[in-house]
């Protein structure tokens, strides 16, 4: 890691790449480390949307902080490779990543999931982040120790019914990032999760304000709100620095204590689409 005599800003020298950092929480966590003077390099499948959270990162960079962008989809390796490659550019070494591409979808009981769709949620999540820990851990290493923040979800330990993939597939991050922790902390690498749990972004604004699949979520969340991308990005920061360097092997859930109850009712978000007897069991009629 770069030393400990450091600016202010505390991140000068640093260079960590940010998957899926164009939208949401990820340019969050961009914002914030660019902002306390990494170089910074984001990721992700749409060149546009790249460019322009690459300026507004740029805007927010302090420090002698930094940001670059490249083009990749982290369940294709050799755009995950590319990726890296280019984060190692601005220093010559890579000292963190936030593996923070990932999604859901196909929402609906089990036994109407779609096996293609299924799939391609694992891969998004749980390939993609295996991926990113493959290509990044020997850049980490010879930087003699570093950090990696897989981005898990309370869905990964909390039941979510009708999250189908989702749920399998941030509990397959957690355990990653567990035995990753075990098998790289003698080189001194370190690797946590987060566990957002709602945070109002592009991805979550399908779920009307209005409908009891919100209130859902507000009622069983203590602080009785939802959460911000910025609230996730000084986490992943604090993670992502030297003031987390004896903290390896965790899922830390920032979510207003939501975790501390149950998960999100999405029933009468999904049933008027899959009708109430195939909520309880039964095979759509075709």
């Amino acid at each position: 890691m770069p030393s400990s005599t450091r600016p202010s800003g505390g991140l000068e020298g640093f260079a960590v790449l940010v998957t899926g950092g164009a939208t949401g929480i990820g340019r969050a966590c961009a914002e914030r480390l660019a902002a306390d003077g990494a170089a910074v390099t984001i990721c992700g499948r749409t060149p546009e949307k790249l460019e322009e959270a690459a300026g507004r990162i740029a805007d927010a960079a302090a420090h002698g902080g930094s940001v670059r962008f490249v083009r990749a989809d982290v369940t294709v390796e050799d755009d995950v490779a590319a990726a890296v490659k280019c984060a190692l550019e601005p220093t010559g070494r890579l000292d963190g990543c936030v593996a923070n591409a990932g999604g859901g979808g196909g929402l609906g009981p089990y036994h109407v999931q779609d096996t293609g769709e299924f799939l391609r949620i694992l891969h998004l999540n749980v390939l993609g982040t295996m991926l990113c820990i493959k290509h990044t851990v020997p850049h980490l290493v010879a930087a003699g120790g570093g950090s990696f923040v897989g981005m898990s979800s309370i869905a990964g330990h909390v039941t979510h019914p009708y999250f189908g993939a989702y749920t399998a597939g941030k509990a397959g991050i957690e355990a990653m990032i567990r035995n990753a922790a075990d098998e790289f902390g003698p080189k001194q690498v370190r690797f946590n999760a987060i566990r957002p749990g709602f945070i109002a972004t592009e991805l979550m604004s399908f779920i009307p304000r209005d409908s009891e699949t919100f209130k859902s979520y507000v009622d069983n969340t203590p602080m009785g709100d939802v959460g911000r991308p910025e609230d996730v990005a000084h986490l992943a920061r604090f993670l992502i620095g030297p003031e987390s360097r004896w903290i390896t092997g965790q899922a830390i859930n920032v979510d207003g204590g939501h975790a501390l109850r149950r998960g999100p009712d999405f029933g009468p978000f999904i049933e008027p689409a899959l009708g109430a007897s195939v909520m309880q069991g039964a095979l759509p009629e075709d």
